[in-house]
């Protein structure tokens, strides 16, 4: 069940191939090992790593630059320990210079991704700097991070896509110029965030001649529409962990408030559930193998 006797290549190549396709898919939100398990018992072979994400599970804090890559590379690790999804990964801004970002596509190359976002917003915010602004690093250093990137990577199949945010910030026209010079650098697609209107991609799509990743789009959207400006992976968002919270919120104040264990039943996994999403039955061999 888990991913540690994968063929990392191929699951980069499998991305590679949604990528050169026609279709537009969405990934699974995971946020660690049991969540990616699930996902992938669905049928999700597409899995989504988020810096926000992992910063809300990790350290219970807002995203606020406060994640280490020493901590978000575990992370991605621990994952792709224990699924086989291909893993695409928001390394924010790489975590400071080009040579920072060396080092980011190297630590989250080895833990398995399959692919490793980098963004041209300036993090961590600065001080002075206004709150719910967001202000951007100029074309020339994003650049430079992208072409650190793709040196760094040691397999061709990982997937490194340049990260535009330039949309709320310098609209379309300097979307559109981002997306042509990232393009230039070699990257393998262009990640698009909060995008308006279908033109706007399209716009972004003819500049950079590359496949796609849209997030925070919005829901009036048509997926034939996303496809069709190339567009092949739509990101819908981190429902799950946010059940995830409702439900474990719901269980301790039933608990606490003097609630039975057993009226909880219809609301949590059964213990086979359990023993099918952490590989029981496979451990139990183990043990009658080894263990004697």
């Amino acid at each position: 069940m888990g991913g540690d006797n994968v063929n990392r290549t191929e699951q980069r190549n499998r991305l590679r191939a949604i990528l050169a396709g026609s279709k537009c898919q969405s990934p699974a939100s995971v946020y660690d090992p049991l969540s990616a398990r699930i996902a992938q018992s669905v049928g999700y072979e597409l899995g989504l790593l988020a810096g926000s994400v992992s910063t809300n599970t990790i350290l219970a804090t807002p995203d606020r630059s406060g994640l280490t890559l020493t901590e978000f590379a575990e992370q991605a690790r621990r994952v792709m320990r224990a699924c086989s999804l291909s893993l695409i990964v928001d390394a924010d801004n790489g975590y400071g210079n080009a040579l920072n970002v060396m080092r980011a596509v190297q630590e989250l190359e080895h833990a398995g991704v399959s692919a490793i976002a980098i963004e041209d917003l300036a993090l961590p915010v600065r001080f002075g700097q206004p709150e719910d602004t967001e202000e951007l690093v100029s074309i020339e250093e994003m650049v430079g991070k992208l072409r650190a990137a793709l040196a760094a990577r040691q397999d061709p199949a990982l997937v490194i896509a340049g990260r535009i945010a330039a949309l709320g910030v310098e609209g379309t026209e300097g979307a559109v110029a981002r997306a042509k010079a990232y393009a230039a650098t070699g990257v393998d697609a262009i990640f698009v965030t909060k995008p308006e209107r279908l033109d706007q991609i399209e716009a972004i799509h003819h500049a950079a001649d590359l496949p796609l990743i849209v997030g925070r789009a919005p829901a009036t959207f048509a997926r034939d529409d996303l496809a069709a400006l190339g567009v092949r992976v739509l990101l819908q968002g981190h429902q799950p962990v946010a059940a995830v919270v409702k439900a474990l919120h719901e269980v301790y104040a039933h608990l606490f408030d003097g609630g039975a264990p057993a009226d909880l039943k219809s609301k949590i996994a059964s213990p086979q559930e359990m023993e099918r999403v952490i590989g029981a039955d496979q451990y139990r061999k183990w043990q009658r193998e080894y263990l004697r």
